[in-house]
């Protein structure tokens, strides 16, 4: 029990996996392992995880881009309700895929997981009327490390799942509108 399908280098980026954990359901409904060291680290992801975090959003909530600059933290990410579109963009210098990005649907639906290793942006559009993203990391919140860029920058190019919402319905916070370009 407990098994987990990986797909590795998403998007042909080192390190980016997608986990789909085996689901075992009936006319009851279902159980399946989100989170099993085992298994995770014979799929190569044998971190320690510290902290388990949670949020809830509504439908054009846009979150990101994100990272932390001192304490770099890998990421185990998850939606439990409704749907979003997750991103994680390679930050890593030195790395030949630097700057590139990719992004996977996470919903409660498909139940994918995402793991953002160390050094990556992260963030994410909320594509149903309301989800809840649960994510694990590998280090503490540090309140005064946090980075960032623009969402929308142009060098990265991130191919937003608007549908049929448009960039002016998109909610951001104040702190996300003002992040810089990715040059900087």
């Amino acid at each position: 029990m407990g098994k987990i399908t990986v797909t590795d280098n998403c998007g042909g980026i080192a390190g980016l996996k997608v986990i789909e954990p085996m689901v075992f359901a009936d006319e009851r409904g279902y159980f399946m392992e989100t989170y099993n060291y085992n298994d995770f680290k014979e799929a190569g992801i044998g971190c320690e995880f510290v902290q388990d975090n949670q949020s809830a959003s509504k439908k054009g909530v846009l979150r990101g881009l994100h990272f932390q600059i001192n304490y770099p933290q890998d990421k185990l990410v998850r939606v439990i309700r409704g749907e979003v579109f997750d991103v994680a963009v390679d930050i890593r210098e030195g790395s030949s895929t630097y700057g590139k990005w990719f992004g996977v649907i996470l919903s409660e639906e498909n139940k994918k997981q995402f793991f953002i290793p160390k050094n990556f942006a992260h963030g994410f559009l909320v594509l149903s009327d309301h989800a809840e993203f649960c994510y694990k990391v590998t280090d503490f919140y540090h309140p005064n490390d946090e980075g960032g860029f623009m969402w929308n920058d142009p060098d990265i190019g991130i191919e937003w799942l608007l549908g049929d919402m448009t960039e002016a319905e998109l909610i951001l916070s104040d702190k996300d509108l003002k992040h810089p370009p990715f040059a900087k």
